[in-house]
């Protein structure tokens, strides 16, 4: 199974399905989307409005990467439900940590 994330120099590139106002802030797994890519499902609390879901989003990310939200940069989708955002730091640690949150099935296609 491909992964939602890939690793480069300086961190690792993941791509996510966000939901924002999905009732709290958590990771669900692993989601094929409709073009057959693989991206992180992720919530929110708070809503898409003035980059707070964005905002959230990246925090999010931070803490699961182990690594501090400042090294968290959103590349692609900000307006987007698909999103792509790069997390600064040791690819290897930040890839591995990345692993444990695949538990649970994949979704149908998103």
């Amino acid at each position: 199974m491909a992964l939602p994330w890939s690793e480069t120099a300086d961190g690792v590139t993941v791509t996510v399905r966000a939901t924002p106002r999905g009732g709290r802030d958590a990771i669900d797994g692993i989601v094929a989307l409709s073009d057959g890519r693989r991206a992180l499902k992720a919530r929110v609390s708070v809503a898409a409005e003035d980059g707070k879901a964005n905002a959230a989003l990246a925090k999010l990310l931070a803490k699961a990467a182990g690594i501090a939200p400042s090294r968290v940069e959103l590349l692609s989708g900000a307006t987007g439900r698909t999103k792509s955002f790069r997390l600064s730091g040791n690819a290897q640690e930040i890839a591995a940590r990345l692993s444990g949150l695949k538990g649970g099935k994949d979704d149908e296609p998103a």
